[in-house]
């Protein structure tokens, strides 16, 4: 069984944002919610400064400390370490909400599926795509989950034009991410935290 990661090269990212769209397109998320976003960083000091960007998504720990506070097993991990949530057991509580160090989880509150991106009624692609939530659950990115049992890449992967995403399993010593980690040092957000983040940053 693969235990699936993520390497996010941001010497390639240029802020595109093509992977939130591909995101927002394949899970169809309400207004506000985004389970991939990406940040500009800005360092150094005038006149040279320098500025990055960093996509941001949920990193799949694998010791996930969402998982530990959800009363009721909806918040769990499968066995290639995808974290997922069960909405028909998420009572929404937001337990796991509050315990995530990377606030990558987001809530839906009671008529907020009700909402769509032009105002009025939903189109039928909303329609289509908000019919598999649950409002007065949490939500999260699942790393596509469903793509990823049919034999294919998450759609923020595939999508990126910098090819600064890469997705594969991290307990092959011979994958492509498992290389890039060894070789360019792979760190993961918020190291000290011992959550183990299944997503790394190539910096060097």
């Amino acid at each position: 069984m693969p235990r699936y990661g993520m390497v996010v090269d941001l010497k390639r990212c240029v802020g595109c944002n093509a992977c939130t769209v591909a995101c927002k397109a394949e899970h169809g998320t309400p207004p506000g919610i985004f389970f991939t976003k990406v940040f500009e960083q800005v360092t150094g000091k005038f006149p040279i400064v320098h500025k990055k960007y960093v996509p941001n998504l949920c990193y799949h720990c694998t010791d996930a400390p969402c998982n530990k506070v959800c009363p009721t097993g909806a918040s769990h991990s499968r066995e290639d370490g995808i974290v997922l949530v069960d909405d028909n057991q998420c009572i929404g509580c937001r337990a796991c909400y509050v315990a995530c160090p990377y606030k990558n989880r987001y809530f839906l509150p009671k008529g907020h599926l009700k909402k769509g991106y032009f105002g009025g009624k939903l189109t039928p692609f909303e329609e289509k795509k908000y019919s598999k939530y649950q409002e007065g659950t949490v939500i999260k990115c699942t790393f596509c989950a469903d793509r990823v049992d049919a034999g294919q890449k998450p759609a923020c992967v595939v999508t990126c034009i910098a090819a600064a995403r890469i997705f594969g399993d991290l307990d092959d010593p011979q994958s492509e991410i498992s290389r890039l980690i060894r070789q360019r040092g792979g760190s993961q957000p918020l190291s000290d935290m011992n959550t183990e983040p299944a997503v790394y940053y190539l910096e060097g």
